[in-house]
């Protein structure tokens, strides 16, 4: 075998599946017409044949051999060493195909994440058939993940969800992003609230995890409070295992840019957010779901745990940065968005990050006033999307 052969992957997996094997088992997005999302803009959806997912993960399993013949080779017996990853990664001879195994089986996951946007929109005889074989080539795997869309959950009877179940698919993140109608609309989702929820039970009855995203923000500063109370309205109706945060970020190559630009659309700022946040986080009820707010886009990380017994912490999170000065809320929000921040405690365990921190916002000041420490946040942020 040579280090040529590679098999597919697509552009993007959840922050939590960074480790995971990354296979990609359709190409691209069926609906892609979201006004916030910049992935898959411009690209065709596509189905893949099973026979053609079969030879990426055959594929898969021959490199994940030929490496761990390497590391025999090379004297580890078969263990993914530094030395023995080191080399793939530094050698000219070994493709990103052969990266990305190395590094999963150096990490150790067992897990394996399905590309792309919505896989559940493949036929269930078909996805049955490729999760088999991956399960058959890949027995190891303690868990196989992937995104899917409520409206096309919606489309599959509990029983075909179980049968994909049985084949091994384990969780299914779900962009949920709202659960206010006139959101979803105005956001071009293509789906409904009540959508969401059938969807999401479905999934849970099934047997399967379930992760829900929801985009704080969404709702502009006109429906920010009726976006956040009916978003968490709903997911109270579904009772997902996991609630990921990911706050709205609006960089100039998504579509909703231009509503921005024409005033249609106002966004929210970080203050405005955060009660935003508190309010949603107040509305969740009896539910016993994970929060997470594991992306750099969100201004609070600490906003996590298991309701209903974390709940009073996360408002507490959002209490503390809603007390703070002025002043100090804008060196935490600069510190934040550069990655020096993890959280408000941090604001006081590092005096010298401090001090250069607020040097930095008073040298925005005095080169364009407010404007200018916004703009230079807002550039720090919108990377990340």
């Amino acid at each position: 075998m040579t280090s040529e052969i590679i098999f597919e992957q697509g552009p993007i997996r959840p922050p939590n599946e960074a480790r995971s094997l990354l296979l990609r088992f359709t190409r691209n997005c069926p609906w892609n017409q979201c006004l916030f999302c910049p992935v898959y803009k411009k690209s065709k959806f596509s189905l893949r044949s099973v026979d053609e997912i079969r030879q990426d993960i055959q594929t898969a399993r021959d490199i994940a051999d030929d490496i761990k013949a390497l590391s025999w080779k090379m004297g580890f017996s078969g263990n993914l060493s530094d030395p023995v990853v080191s080399h793939i990664f530094t050698s000219s001879n070994y493709s990103d195909a052969y990266r990305s195994i190395a590094a999963w089986l150096y990490y150790g996951t067992d897990a394996c994440f399905l590309q792309d946007a919505d896989n559940l929109v493949m036929k269930t005889g078909d996805l049955v058939e490729a999760l088999n074989f991956l399960r058959e080539k890949f027995p190891g795997i303690k868990r196989v993940t992937t995104y899917s869309r409520s409206r096309t959950i919606v489309r599959k009877s509990v029983e075909d969800l179980k049968r994909i179940r049985e084949a091994g698919l384990d969780r299914v993140h779900v962009g949920l992003e709202s659960g206010h109608d006139l959101v979803l609309k105005m956001m071009k989702k293509g789906v409904t609230a009540a959508q969401h929820i059938e969807a999401g039970q479905k999934v849970v009855s099934a047997g399967m995890e379930l992760s829900e995203y929801v985009m704080p923000g969404l709702g502009g500063q006109a429906l920010w409070k009726e976006n956040a109370v009916a978003t968490a309205e709903v997911l109270n109706q579904i009772n997902p295992h996991f609630i990921r945060i990911r706050s709205l970020r609006v960089p100039g190559r998504v579509p909703l840019s231009e509503k921005l630009k024409s005033g249609e659309f106002k966004m929210q700022t970080d203050d405005m957010l955060a009660e935003e946040l508190k309010v949603f986080v107040e509305t969740l009820s009896g539910i016993t779901s994970v929060v997470t707010s594991d992306h750099i886009m969100n201004l609070l990380e600490e906003v996590s745990g298991r309701l209903p017994e974390d709940k009073e912490k996360m408002l507490d999170v959002i209490k503390r940065y809603q007390e703070l000065p002025d002043s100090e809320r804008l060196v935490y929000r600069v510190g934040r968005r550069g990655g020096a921040y993890r959280s408000t405690g941090d604001l006081k365990r590092d005096p010298a990050t401090y001090q250069k921190l607020k040097k930095l916002v008073e040298d925005l000041k005095a080169r364009g006033g407010m404007e200018e420490v916004e703009r230079f946040i807002t550039e720090m942020v919108d990377q990340y999307v």
